[in-house]
């Protein structure tokens, strides 16, 4: 099934959030505080354009950006200002989902394939004003992007004809049944523009009009009716709530029917208080949301596993987790950051046996042991020039692409964790 999204655009200038391309009236001192009012309102994505005139500026903007998306949990998709490769580079590394192209712009058409096989075609997409650009670089297009950006509508019906890949239509209209009209276009998959990007937007009310006409709009869709589950005495359904990245153990609590549809309805996790008899979303009086990743039913159908982004802490205590008093138990080291290195290597090697078309690891392994080498040779050049240069930013970046890299390395040579960190500990 393919889902629609709903994307906000947030142009950036000066630090500041302004209203349009060529409009650069401020209408938010804080595109942070912008991105999060969206990100808490039922957005899908964000759509971000850098209006920045110089590096400097452009760097600027960067360190925005990256601080941004640490304080959303929605992906974004980033432009503007894109001369070299290295801006690519520092968009995604600053969190972005993709990176976009201008290819009304013959620098972007020059960066096109090398950004695309260095970081691969899933994370580019491109913009284009008009249909004599999609016929000029069809062929580009076709090859090395995974997404349209069209920025305004066009005769959408007539683009299935010549392009398969999906696409996301930014308008200046305001007419609500013109952008459901859009919407309902088979290559249409995302909206955006004045209309979407408005406060006044009310977001799951536009997404159940959508629906009403049958568009399948993105949300999370249950494998399983809640008749289905063994709820306890009390006709509740018990839930464990863990963080995603880190798989610590956040809080328990309970559903009823009401709280799992309000769930999957927002994709922010609701539960039912035996003891008071009410429903609550976490985070509505304090902001600390837990956003859903994903919802595993225990084997007996009789618990729910809610895999989650948390906002802040999770105990009103204010500790990350409920979890957090030790009764009985030895010492020992919380923290295992090789858990992190091996979920990398793990997919590194996943991409190796299951191959993913536009993957650029799949890409360097197709190239072999040479384009490896290679690779790994400029990521330790570029992590020496970073360490010379004053901002400590970029050190972690190119280290983190360095490693990257350097995992490829052990997968095509069959080398793995376990065994470096023998050969450490030995030394």
């Amino acid at each position: 099934m393919t889902y629609k999204r709903i994307i906000p655009c947030i142009f950036i200038k000066d630090g500041k959030a302004v209203k349009w391309f060529d409009n650069l009236e401020v209408i938010d001192e804080d595109p942070i505080a912008l991105a999060k009012f969206y990100n808490l309102h039922g957005a899908d994505e964000l759509l971000i354009f850098d209006l920045s005139d110089d590096d400097e500026e452009h760097d600027d903007t960067i360190d925005l950006i990256k601080k941004l998306n640490r304080a959303i949990q929605i992906p974004t998709i980033v432009g503007g200002n894109i001369r070299r490769a290295e801006d690519v580079k520092k968009i995604l590394y600053a969190g972005a989902k993709r990176a976009i192209l201008n290819l009304a712009k013959s620098s972007a058409v020059d960066l096109f394939e090398e950004v695309s096989l260095k970081f691969g075609k899933e994370r580019i997409a491109v913009s284009l004003n008009d249909f004599d650009a999609l016929f000029k670089q069809q062929h580009l297009i076709e090859e090395y992007c995974s997404e349209i950006l069209f920025m305004h509508r066009l005769d959408l019906d007539s683009i299935i004809n010549i392009t398969k890949k999906p696409c996301i239509v930014l308008t200046d209209t305001i007419d609500e049944e013109e952008l459901i009209q859009i919407l309902k276009s088979q290559s249409v998959m995302g909206l955006s523009g004045k209309y979407v990007s408005s406060r006044e937007m009310d977001f799951e009310g536009f997404k159940e009009k959508c629906t009403e006409k049958e568009i399948k709009m993105a949300s999370f869709e249950s494998q399983m009716d809640f008749a289905e589950f063994q709820l306890n005495s009390e006709g509740l359904l018990p839930v464990i709530v863990q963080n995603y990245k880190t798989d610590e153990v956040l809080m328990f609590a309970y559903m009823n029917e009401a709280a799992f549809d309000q769930t999957i309805k927002t994709g922010r996790m609701t539960y039912f208080d035996p003891n008071k008899e009410l429903l609550w979303t976490k985070g509505e009086a304090d902001g600390h949301f837990q956003f859903v990743k994903s919802l595993i039913i225990e084997c007996n159908k009789e618990s729910l596993l809610a895999k989650v982004d948390p906002v802040g802490p999770t105990c009103q205590n204010g500790n990350p987790s409920c979890f957090y008093q030790s009764i009985v138990g030895s010492d020992y080291d919380e923290t295992n950051p090789r858990q992190v290195l091996e979920r990398v290597y793990d997919t590194i090697r996943d991409r190796k046996e299951n191959p993913l078309e536009g993957s650029y690891t799949n890409y360097l392994f197709e190239k072999g042991i040479d384009k490896i080498l290679k690779k790994v040779g400029e990521e330790s050049t570029e992590l020496i020039i970073a360490a010379k240069n004053p901002n400590p930013e970029e050190i972690k970046y190119e280290l983190s692409d360095f490693l990257y890299h350097a995992m490829v390395l052990m997968v095509e040579k069959g080398v793995t964790w376990e065994e470096i960190i023998r050969e450490l500990a030995d030394r």
